[in-house]
């Protein structure tokens, strides 16, 4: 089961957070949250993947993936409704999950605006919503 959702568009500035309400696949291998300048600037590359029950955070430029940040802190249950909450600041990204872990991933391509959102995978989304402070 895989879907997709994009946003060509976002205005998403540095001190914004990103509210992503959805549900998991009951089969989901994983899913993907990009955020950045179009499909080939991510500046946050999120893949939770369930068939190594690790998170994969990374950044695409260039036609390039930067160096995989893991993380193994998998609290995403296949079926569950999850809430994320991605905050972009100047030099990080600190996303906070279901279960209030939070995990940060650094801005390596320094941009201060976002355009782009897309959700692949597994991941099926029921709201989502920028929010500044």
């Amino acid at each position: 089961m895989s879907g997709q959702f994009e946003i060509m568009n976002m205005d998403m500035k540095m001190g914004t957070t990103l509210k992503i309400k959805g549900k998991i696949a009951d089969c989901a291998d994983g899913f993907v949250i990009n955020l950045g300048q179009g499909t080939d600037k991510l500046n946050l590359h999120f893949n939770p993947r369930f068939n190594e029950s690790t998170i994969v955070c990374n950044t695409w430029e260039g036609n390039c993936w930067g160096q995989e940040q893991r993380d193994s802190h998998m609290c995403f249950r296949l079926g569950s409704e999850v809430k994320l909450l991605v905050t972009f600041d100047n030099n990080e990204f600190k996303v906070k999950m279901p279960d209030g872990h939070q995990l940060t991933f650094p801005n390596r391509l320094g941009h201060n605006h976002l355009s782009y959102l897309s959700v692949q995978g597994g991941f099926s989304i029921s709201s989502f919503k920028l929010e500044e402070r």
